[in-house]
């Protein structure tokens, strides 16, 4: 099989799919896109909690202990009492800010697009 063939373009380890399965969830976007355009890529929890309503306490820490582990953020403690905890983001993501923020500004560029689509079955924006 050649390299961008219909036959390897969709693997399951091809790099659109893997893309995608990072941006699987909401929150990874949004807290690359508030550490980077309103902290300078470094924000401490309670920050990041109070920047992004709608998230739980519970759904930040899972969120930043799956993006340190993809290597898309670092965690940074100081000893202190108690312990502040910074993240940072890595190289690696500040290479990722690029193609979210396209994907924001497309999405504010074309909002009435969004408001154009049906509200899918469970959403906040339904009913």
């Amino acid at each position: 099989m050649q390299p961008g063939t219909p036959e390897t373009e969709w693997r399951e380890d091809c790099a659109p799919r893997r893309v995608l399965d990072l941006f699987s969830t909401k929150w990874t976007s949004m807290v690359l896109h508030t550490l980077h355009a309103r902290h300078g890529g470094k924000a401490r929890t309670g920050v990041l909690l109070r920047s992004l309503p709608g998230i739980s306490k519970k759904m930040l820490t899972q969120t930043l202990r799956d993006m340190e582990t993809t290597g898309l953020i670092s965690r940074h403690v100081e000893a202190t009492l108690p312990p502040a905890v910074e993240y940072r983001l890595t190289p690696l993501g500040h290479r990722f800010i690029e193609p979210v923020e396209l994907l924001y500004a497309w999405g504010r560029a074309n909002a009435d697009a969004l408001d154009a689509l049906q509200p899918r079955p469970g959403s906040r924006r339904e009913g």
